[in-house]
């Protein structure tokens, strides 16, 4: 709701003086004017806590205060991002829509919809936790692992992967060049500092992750580490998660001997995966092997993102549509998945992309 909606607003309250004390009208109304001169218009202004009217009014001040006026007020206000029935507003931590997705969107990673949820929802449930929580994702590009940190980012959070309490950096993007290094350790470090500071739960996203120099994830270590606090502040509410391919090919040789011995992919545990990848990844080129994240065991699950067949490609064709709002048949779901590439050649059983083409490949199917 517009300002200009909101001052109509108080003026019809005023029209109803019966219902109320005019002190009262007057609080309400002073609090919100400061409001929005504070965070709206930015102007300088030193909120005081201990001022009545810095302070959101209590229900009880709309005693007797039409219902549909009081719920305008309170939608508006909360439009704001102000207000929640408890804690910040800008987190969410829905943990039944978190399970809800993973189930229903993410197709053929029975081992990652496990892991992420049973780690999630153990950070969330327990806030004396010791150390922020680390994840780490691991599998061939197009297989779900920036798909799936989307939908963490949209479960914990009100505005998703846009939220002031998300942040994600791209390795090669954020910190392309090796001898701007140092410079970047000061600015990442201010960076997470900075966020946590303004949030009480945080999510870091580094995509890329194998890219990243060693010195740079050496320097937020500490963040990550079993610390009360880092130079006075405490980072244990925050979630780090890093997205690479190191493992793929670990991982695709594991589904690969299972489907040569005729076991179903879904049989797959991580007792199977777990110690190569976290091998794998040690002996990796690159900042992950080096650094100190991986020498001081700091990574608190290593997530095995599997590689698609055929029968999950036409999935996220069927999604793909779906989030076009059209309608199609298995007969092009079929023809979708035909175009992609499969590996190994002889069987044709992996795709090779993964379902990240699949949104632009069905252009060319569209009538």
């Amino acid at each position: 709701m517009s300002t200009r909606c909101f001052l109509l607003l108080l003026w019809a309250v005023s029209a109803q003086a019966d219902f109320f004390h005019f002190d009262s009208i007057s609080n309400v109304s002073t609090y919100y004017f400061n409001y929005i001169y504070c965070n709206i218009w930015e102007g300088e202004c030193q909120p005081n806590q201990d001022d009545a009217t810095q302070q959101v009014p209590t229900r009880d001040i709309w005693a007797g205060f039409p219902q549909d006026y009081m719920s305008l007020l309170h939608q508006w206000y909360c439009s704001l991002g102000q207000c929640c029935e408890s804690g910040d507003c800008r987190i969410t931590n829905n943990i039944t829509g978190l399970a809800r997705d993973l189930q229903t969107k993410l197709h053929g990673q029975h081992l990652a919809q496990s892991v992420v949820l049973k780690a999630i929802q153990g950070f969330i449930n327990n806030p004396e936790s010791n150390k922020p929580l680390t994840l780490s994702f691991h599998g061939w590009s197009g297989t779900g692992k920036n798909f799936v940190a989307r939908i963490i980012a949209d479960n914990l959070y009100r505005d998703g992967v846009k939220s002031e309490c998300v942040r994600l950096f791209i390795a090669p993007f954020h910190f392309p060049h090796a001898r701007l290094v140092d410079t970047y350790k000061g600015q990442l470090r201010e960076a997470i500092r900075d966020m946590v500071l303004r949030c009480p739960q945080t999510l870091f996203i580094f995509d890329e992750a194998e890219k990243l120099h060693p010195g740079l994830i050496d320097a937020i270590k500490p963040f990550m580490d079993h610390y009360d606090n880092v130079d006075g502040v405490s980072y244990r509410r925050a979630i780090f998660l890093f997205l690479s391919n190191i493992g793929g090919t670990t991982i695709n040789d594991v589904a690969l001997d299972f489907w040569h011995s005729g076991q179903n992919r879904e049989d797959i545990g991580m007792e199977d995966l777990e110690h190569r990848l976290r091998a794998e990844t040690m002996e990796s080129q690159g900042g992950f092997a080096q650094s100190e994240l991986m020498s001081g065991h700091l990574i608190d699950f290593f997530v095995p993102f599997l590689p698609l067949e055929y029968r999950h490609i036409k999935l996220c064709a069927r999604d793909a549509y779906a989030a076009r709002g059209l309608e199609t048949d298995e007969a092009t779901l079929d023809e979708v998945a035909k175009a992609m590439l499969y590996v190994p050649k002889e069987e044709r059983l992996f795709s090779a992309q993964g379902c990240k083409s699949i949104p632009q490949r069905i252009n060319f199917f569209l009538p």
